[in-house]
């Protein structure tokens, strides 16, 4: 799946960082607002509101920056609680041309060696050919602007990527994000994914399960569009295999009031908790050993390989000037590569492999 819209933006936003051109290309047109690698300023404390006097009171951006911020600290808190021991540091920031976010990452725990949950708030203007690489194919989100004329945007999201030390508790990906332009064009996306070294079924169906049902709730064709959506986006095409075993995604969502996809975005991060965390729980504390430590590590360089080179959000935040450091939160502190490596025939490692090269269903 060609994944984000707005992951573009919002990966590249919330857990990827956001931009619309490297500050020294923005200093060749000057009055501009624009977002650049050095445009990102450092405060002690995010204010009430990123969005404030930038909406009318109880507007759409007030209220998604508001439920973005409130997932942030209970799906901190509750992550906090799975590690026992380490705690999220949070850093925020602003930029000059509006908006700003707020970072936190929790590192070196006793169960997850990294997790991050950035918040991101971001208004500007954009070339048209950055929306369109952020943009699902055949979608025309500039339409009506003339060529060459900038696109006034705001793009709000929340991402996070969490990474286990036990190899046989996954890593877990989510991003939700609503973008607007100042030309009345709006839409919602976002997505939870899941990524095992080792493959329990009853952790898919537990994680899949999850899901299906909170897409149940809202439209009866949600699960098996999204659930495909995931899988075809999340395709490493050099290794012919997928990044993990999939979950939901969903883009460009505007074909209805915009107040039922608001609440569908609600639901999906009011799952993210009780979809993965009661699955580290149960295995945060199995025995493993050295070979399914590197095997953990090579399925991380495949994570790495998929960010790096094929997400949208990634890629278009390092091409466009994002905040490095909420860019490359998304990637492990450990990761291994083993020349042509292959995992030998009955083993759990072949199991897997089989299954990244040939999504299937869980329920």
């Amino acid at each position: 799946m060609m994944y984000r819209t707005l992951s573009v933006l919002l990966c590249a936003a919330a857990a990827q960082g956001f931009g619309s051109r490297p500050a020294r290309l923005a200093s060749k047109a000057p009055m501009r607002m624009s977002i650049g690698w050095n445009s990102h300023e450092a405060i002690n404390q995010a204010p009430p509101s990123l969005v404030k006097g930038t909406d009318e009171e109880g507007g759409m951006r007030q209220r998604f920056e508001k439920l973005c911020r409130e997932a942030q600290d209970s799906i901190c808190k509750a992550i906090e609680e799975v590690d026992g021991e380490a705690k999220f540091t949070e850093d925020a920031w602003v930029r000059e041309s509006g908006g700003g976010g707020i970072s936190r990452v929790l590192r070196k725990g006793k169960v997850f060696e990294k997790a991050g949950c950035n918040l991101s708030v971001v208004y500007g203007t954009m070339p048209q050919e950055a929306l369109a690489a952020a943009t699902e194919r055949g979608v025309d989100r500039a339409k009506g602007m003339k060529p060459g004329e900038r696109v006034p945007f705001f793009a709000c999201g929340l991402s996070s990527v969490m990474h286990p030390r036990n190899p046989f508790a996954p890593t877990m990906h989510f991003n939700y994000r609503y973008f607007e332009t100042d030309g009345g064009v709006w839409w919602f996306g976002g997505g939870t994914d899941i990524t095992p070294s080792y493959l329990n079924e009853d952790d898919m169906k537990h994680f899949h399960g999850t899901y299906k049902d909170v897409c149940d709730k809202h439209d009866p064709e949600y699960y098996q569009k999204f659930k495909k959506w995931a899988d075809e986006y999340f395709y490493i095409p050099h290794r012919n295999e997928t990044r993990g075993l999939g979950g939901i995604f969903f883009d460009d969502q505007n074909d209805r009031d915009q107040e039922k996809h608001f609440a569908f975005s609600k639901d999906c991060l009011a799952a993210v908790v009780p979809a993965y965390a009661p699955i580290v729980e149960a295995h945060k504390d199995d025995e493993y050993t050295q070979q399914n430590k590197e095997w953990q590590q090579m399925r991380r360089g495949r994570y790495v390989e998929f960010n790096l080179v094929y997400d949208r959000g990634t890629v278009f935040g390092l091409k466009t000037g994002g905040r490095i450091e909420s860019i490359l939160m998304s990637l492990p502190e450990t990761a291994q590569w083993e020349y042509n490596f292959k995992p030998e025939e009955g083993t759990p490692e072949a199991e897997i492999t089989k299954v990244f090269q040939t999504p299937r269903d869980w329920l």
